[in-house]
């Protein structure tokens, strides 16, 4: 698993066998990888936990992986040694996993990228609209303070006996 966005990318993590044994169990991790055989058959339970930071919200990327590739070739376990073009199928097989590998990893890697650009966008957004609103009430300010300095204010002045 890992985590793509939110707060310090950490969560906890659990998993469980159908008896309720805990196999698996990390506090606060960015990101981890744990493998292991299935002692019987059932529901395996795995809870990703984000208790706490209750004000960040948080996207858990996880893959599963179930047993074995099957035998590229039906006859890939026999005893006798594979052929050049059998040997070179498997090599580039093997290099394939890899390349996905990679592409999984970049591709995370991508989403994390995505996620900040669209958060700094966001409050880039805000921030501009807020400058936006602060320069027209200064503005405004500014009209109705010079109205004031040039308006002619009438006196009327009366006479007391002559």
């Amino acid at each position: 698993f890992q985590v793509i966005t939110g707060g310090h990318y950490d969560v906890d993590c659990r998993l469980e066998d159908p008896d309720g044994i805990v196999l698996y169990k990390e506090m606060k991790k960015q990101y981890d990888s744990f493998t292991f055989t299935a002692s019987r058959n059932g529901t395996y339970k795995f809870c990703f936990s984000n208790e706490f930071s209750t004000f960040t919200h948080k996207t858990v990327y996880f893959d599963f992986q179930v047993g074995e590739d099957p035998p590229l070739f039906p006859s890939e376990n026999r005893v006798t040694a594979l052929t050049q073009m059998e040997s070179a199928c498997v090599s580039i097989h093997e290099a394939l996993k890899s390349v996905i590998d990679y592409q999984t990893h970049f591709r995370l890697r991508e989403a994390q990228g995505r996620s900040r650009a669209e958060d700094l966008n966001t409050r880039v957004a805000y921030w501009s609209i807020g400058e936006a609103i602060i320069l027209l009430v200064v503005s405004i300010g500014q009209v109705f303070l010079l109205k004031s300095f040039f308006s002619d204010k009438r006196t009327t002045t009366t006479r007391v006996g002559s």
